[in-house]
């Protein structure tokens, strides 16, 4: 199983390629979009599409993972991540790949052990699961390639819990 991970932001879109096979996981490719807060919100929005359409023309993935999002104190913020999501679920469908979101507590708990574990714990945890050489470089990458590990691994361990 091939699996597109999202960490889903407009200031900062997070993505990573994972790919299961016989339980082994390795990553296909990861990094980050960024735009500017001077570019028209539409403009935005229409990077992070392109970005997931051109990724899942590149790497075909069987499935596409996000971050649901954490409502924090600030609206503004709240509102932009749900626009990043709705443009990263639209390029999903368009391509008619399905797209499943998990809270990030969820991803937490799959990739560390933790739910409540810290950024600086995610990203050595996705080091050490994924074999990589380094850690990602920011907690966007990160963040991507941990709900794509915590779906790749959903099946296995749903196959567990029934027995």
């Amino acid at each position: 199983m091939k699996v597109l991970g999202i960490d889903p932001g407009t200031a900062a879109c997070g993505y990573g390629i994972v790919h299961e096979s016989g339980g082994r996981l390795r990553a296909e490719g990861f990094g980050c979009w960024r735009t500017s807060a001077r570019d028209r919100p539409d403009a935005r929005l229409l990077a992070i599409f392109e970005g997931v359409q051109g990724l899942i023309a590149a790497h075909g993935p069987d499935a596409v993972a996000l971050e649901e999002s954490f409502v924090g104190a600030d609206a503004r913020i709240a509102l932009s991540v749900g626009q990043a999501r709705g443009a990263v679920l639209v390029a999903a469908a368009a391509a008619g790949v399905d797209c499943t979101e998990y809270a990030p507590a969820r991803v937490k708990q799959t990739v560390c052990g933790y739910g409540r574990a810290e950024k600086g714990q995610v990203q050595r945890m996705v080091k050490l699961v994924l074999g990589l050489e380094a850690e990602p470089a920011t907690s966007h990458e990160a963040d991507a390639l941990a709900v794509a590990i915590c779906h790749a691994l959903a099946p296995p361990l749903l196959e567990v819990a029934a027995g």
